[in-house]
């Protein structure tokens, strides 16, 4: 009888390489690239779209505070008449609750209006002229005011946050 080959095991032997698992490995490594060109990708879209969402959120912002701008300004005319009737009230007692009225009435304009980020500008005599929110419709020479300060606020101007929806008119000392 034979007896079997021993072999010598302190000898190293080199495994052999699985055809299988080379080709799985090789598919692993490519999947894994594709996997993270797909996360990349990913993230790139979810921050341009936040960026996208961030813009159009912005850009409602600014149509509805122009919008809003626009559908106040024609009341204001009314706001400044209402002004004008409390400037010129009569004095008679009789005329006592219709002057209250006309004045709660104004309250209530005013207050809708600040409720909505709508502000009257504030310019009084002695302050300096500001192209920005006023308009100037004379210039007049004052001994009381130096040049380019307000001697008088002729019309109330008003703003949406720094929008300027109309500027105050005044009169300007030169």
């Amino acid at each position: 009888m034979k007896e079997p080959k021993r072999t010598n095991k302190t000898e190293k032997e080199e495994p052999q390489e699985d055809p299988v698992v080379a080709a799985l490995q090789k598919e692993l490594v490519e999947t894994k690239q594709k996997a993270d060109e797909y996360l990349d990708d990913l993230q790139r879209e979810r921050a341009s779209f936040a960026n996208y969402k961030r813009r159009i959120d912005q850009e409602n912002a600014e149509i509805y505070q122009k919008s809003l701008g626009d559908h106040i300004k024609p009341f204001l005319p009314v706001i400044d008449d209402l002004e004008r009737s409390l400037k010129h009230r009569p004095e008679d007692q009789g005329a006592r609750q219709w002057v209250e009225g006309v004045d709660l009435i104004l309250k209530k304009l005013l207050n809708t209006l600040q409720n909505n980020g709508v502000q009257a500008i504030e310019a009084k005599p002695g302050d300096m002229f500001d192209p920005n929110f006023h308009e100037a419709i004379t210039h007049e020479e004052n001994e009381q005011y130096t040049d380019g300060q307000i001697i008088e606020v002729v019309q109330t101007g008003y703003k949406n946050n720094d929008r300027i929806i109309r500027p105050a008119l005044v009169r300007v000392a030169k």
